[in-house]
C-alpha cells in the first residue's frame, strides 16, 4: 500500500466562473449520480468490465462506499475494472490509493482527487467528498502523489514536497497538527525529494543522497527513530541506515526501504512477520534486515496492513506477513515470517499491496508485461476479477489498460493507469 490506511470511522478509536464543464469519462460514458457526501453503505455491487481500450487512462475498482473510485457514482462496489471520470485533455500518469479517497498525477503535472474529504484530504480548500476527481489547489509541477489514509503527498519537480489533508499526528510535516485542506510545504527537508511514500499517519521521503526522512505518526515505531511513541511528529526526522537508500515504501503501521546493495530494511510493527526478519516480534522501531534474500537484488518494495511485497530486480515478486485471504500468492494461506516466492509471476515492473482496515487480511497486485495480476482478499471485488472470492495465487485482471503503467492498493479498492 503505497498508501495503507485505517478508514476514518476507526481513526477515532485509534485517537490518532460561470460555466463548469461537465466531466470526460476516460473510455466510456459514466454512470451519472454525482452525489458526493458521507457514506452511503456499500450493499450489492456492478460487475461490469473492462475490454475498451483506455490507454493513458485509469480505471478502478472494489469498494466505492465513499466514492473513492471516482466514477461517478457512490455506494455499490465495482467487481471489475471501471473507467474512472476526469475532466480535461490530459492523460494519467499515476495513481495512487488511500483510505477512501484516490490520487491521479496528470501527464500535464497536475493533480486530480476524489473520493472522502472529510480531512480536506482532496485539497480543494473544502471538506466535501466527491465521487468524480477535482483539481487540487495550489501544486506547482508535480512528478509524484501518494495516498496515505486520510492526508495526501505531492512531489514537486523542484524537489520540495506539499501536503493536505488529516494532520492528527502531524503526517503533513509543517510543524503542526491542524488539518489542512488546501496543500502546505513539507518543512526541515534537508535536501531535494526524489521519492516519496504515505501510510495510514506516517509519511517518508528519499532525498536524492540516498538519506530517509520520516514523520508523523510513530505509535509502532514507524519513524524508526528506536522507540516508540503516541506522540505526534510534525517535523521530518531522519532515518538511520547502514547504506544509501534508492527506494522506499510504506505498510499501515510499518516503513520500508530498499538499499544500494538490493537488500531490505524495514521497522515498525511486525506482529504478522511483515518486516520478514524470522520472526513477529514487534514492534521494530529501529531499521531491521529482511532475511532470505540472498543471491536475488529488490528493486521496490511496498506494505499493507500486515504483509510485504518486493519487486525484484529479474522481474519475480517475494512476499511475506499475514497471508489470512492469500495475499502473499504462493498457494497457501500460511503467515510466512520470511519472504517466499509469488507464484506465478514473471517479467512484473511493479507491485503494490492493498489492505482492510486493520484487519490480517489484504490484496496484492503486479504488473507484468503490461498486464494487471491480482491475488489474496476480495470481499468487496478489490481484485477486479469479478464475484468476491479471495484467491491465494496470481490471476489476470482484465482492463482497457494497453499498457498499465501504474498501480496502486487501497482499503478493499484499487486503482491502475
Amino acid at each position: 500500500m503505497r498508501a495503507m490506511f485505517i478508514r476514518r470511522r476507526q481513526l477515532a478509536v485509534l485517537v490518532v466562473g460561470a460555466l463548469i464543464a461537465l466531466p470526460t469519462v476516460l473510455g466510456t460514458p459514466s454512470m451519472a449520480a454525482p452525489t458526493s457526501g458521507g457514506s452511503h453503505g456499500g450493499g450489492g455491487g456492478h460487475d461490469g468490465g473492462g475490454g475498451h481500450d483506455r490507454d493513458g487512462q485509469a480505471e478502478a475498482w472494489g469498494s466505492n462506499a465513499e466514492g473513492q473510485l471516482g466514477i461517478g457514482t457512490v455506494g455499490a462496489a465495482e467487481f471489475r475494472p471501471t473507467a474512472v471520470t476526469v475532466a480535461g485533455p490530459h492523460t494519467v500518469r499515476s495513481v495512487s490509493a488511500g483510505g477512501d479517497h484516490g490520487l491521479a498525477l496528470l501527464s500535464n503535472g497536475t493533480v486530480k482527487a476524489w473520493g472522502s474529504n472529510e480531512f480536506g484530504q482532496l485539497g480543494d480548500g473544502t471538506e466535501t467528498s466527491r465521487p468524480v476527481p477535482g483539481s487540487v489547489a495550489g501544486l506547482g509541477k508535480v512528478t509524484a502523489v501518494a495516498a496515505g489514509g486520510h492526508f495526501s503527498l505531492a512531489l514537486l519537480q523542484d524537489g520540495t514536497l506539499r501536503a493536505w489533508g488529516g494532520n492528527f499526528s502531524g503526517e503533513l510535516g509543517d510543524g503542526t497538527t491542524s488539518h489542512r485542506s488546501l496543500p502546505v510545504q513539507v518543512e526541515g527537508l534537508p535536501g531535494r525529494v526524489t521519492a516519496i511514500a504515505a501510510g495510514e499517519g506516517t509519511a517518508l521521503a528519499l532525498l536524492a543522497n540516498g538519506s530517509v526522512m520520516a514523520w508523523g505518526s510513530n505509535t509502532r515505531g514507524q519513524l524508526g527513530q528506536g522507540q516508540a511513541d503516541n506522540q505526534p511528529h510534525p517535523v521530518p526526522v531522519a532515518v538511520s541506515l547502514p547504506k544509501r537508500a534508492t527506494s522506499i515504501g510504506s505498510g499501515l503501521l510499518h516503513s520500508l526501504a530498499v538499499l544500494s546493495d538490493g537488500s531490505v530494511r524495514g521497522w515498525g510493527a511486525n506482529f504478522t512477520g511483515q518486516l520478514g526478519i524470522g520472526n513477529s516480534v514487534s514492534p521494530q522501531p529501529s531499521p531491521v534486515a529482511a532475511v532470505g534474500l540472498t543471491g536475488v537484488r529488490v528493486k521496490s518494495v511496498d506494505g499493507g496492513f500486515g504483509h510485504t511485497l518486493a519487486l525484484l530486480t529479474n522481474g519475480g515478486v517475494k512476499a511475506w506477513g499475514s497471508n489470512a485471504t492469500g495475499q502473499l500468492g504462493d498457494g497457501t494461506n500460511t503467515v510466512r515470517l520470511v519472504p517466499v516466492d509469488v507464484l506465478g509471476v514473471a517479467g512484473a515492473t511493479a507491485i503494490a499491496a492493498g489492505y482492510d482496515g486493520n484487519s490480517a487480511d489484504g490484496h496484492s497486485l503486479a504488473i507484468a508485461r503490461g498486464d494487471v495480476l491480482a491475488w489474496g482478499a476480495n470481499q468487496r471485488g478489490q481484485l477486479g476479477i469479478g464475484g468476491t472470492e479471495s484467491i491465494n495465487r496470481a490471476e489476470a485482471v482484465t482492463t482497457g489498460l494497453h499498457p498499465t503503467r501504474s498501480i496502486s492498493g487501497g482499503s478493499q479498492f484499487s486503482l491502475a493507469s
